[in-house]
């Protein structure tokens, strides 16, 4: 504020407070270099970009209600403080329309622009969200676990499906590892026991009475043809990226 300014300001708070105006002419101007002095820098408005905006007079009235102190240039000057720290807060400082080889230029419009903001003469500057890209190898691999849902195939809704999954192990696992994107083994036969692909591996077992030969689903698969399934996702993942 200019001395004018702060002048208008003291008349205002002499005019809600004559108890505690000056009683003298020197006591008054000695009371106007103190506070033009201490309040340069403090403007008498400014625009907030919320609308909270900034008004001395109305600081000052605040203080003269609420507090039985009498007045003070830190009980303007404080508040503006934390009011400008709110307001520059917002900016993110965007690159100057200024060579940045000349440091002392490009520091100095730096300032300006702050000091423009924190006084409402312009608007802060938002910083802007970083629009990042897909990384390839992500929606590779989202691309092959869809791919291998799809082969699956399915005709129920999601929710109903993971209900039925206790019922059908072999299903819920195999699409487990679809969506993981992790190796299935029944994507191969087995060589161990001639399990053909998406046919559990089998164990052999002979029947006491007549020796007949049969065969039973086994729960988990022989380590041969994990193997194998995580050789043939290797090999399509060289192929899909290829």
């Amino acid at each position: 504020m200019q001395r004018p300014e702060i002048a208008a300001l003291l008349a205002y708070v002499d005019r809600l407070d004559p108890t505690r105006a000056p009683q003298s002419k020197a006591a008054a101007g000695e009371r106007l270099t103190q506070w033009s002095d201490l309040l340069a820098h403090v403007p008498s408005t400014a625009q907030h970009p919320d609308g909270r905006h900034w008004d001395v007079s109305r600081v000052a009235a605040v203080h003269i209600a609420t507090s039985p102190y009498p007045i003070k240039p830190s009980d303007i000057g404080r508040p503006w403080e934390t009011y400008r720290a709110d307001v520059v807060g917002r900016h993110h400082d965007p690159a100057p329309a200024v060579d940045p080889d000349d440091e002392a230029a490009y520091r100095a419009a730096l300032r300006n622009t702050r000091q423009a903001v924190a006084v409402g003469a312009i608007l802060p500057a938002p910083q802007h969200a970083i629009e990042g890209t897909v990384s390839p190898i992500r929606a590779q691999r989202d691309a092959e676990a869809k791919r291998r849902l799809a082969a699956l195939g399915s005709y129920i809704p999601k929710t109903v499906r993971d209900q039925l999954a206790p019922l059908r192990p072999q299903r819920a696992e195999r699409e487990r590892l679809a969506a993981a994107n992790k190796a299935d083994p029944l994507d191969v036969e087995c060589t161990w026991c001639g399990a053909t692909a998406g046919v559990p591996c089998r164990a052999r077992r002979i029947n006491p009475g007549d020796d007949g030969i049969s065969f039973r689903p086994m729960r988990n698969p022989h380590p041969s043809r994990l193997d194998a399934a995580a050789l043939y996702r290797a090999r399509r993942q060289q192929e899909t990226a290829a």
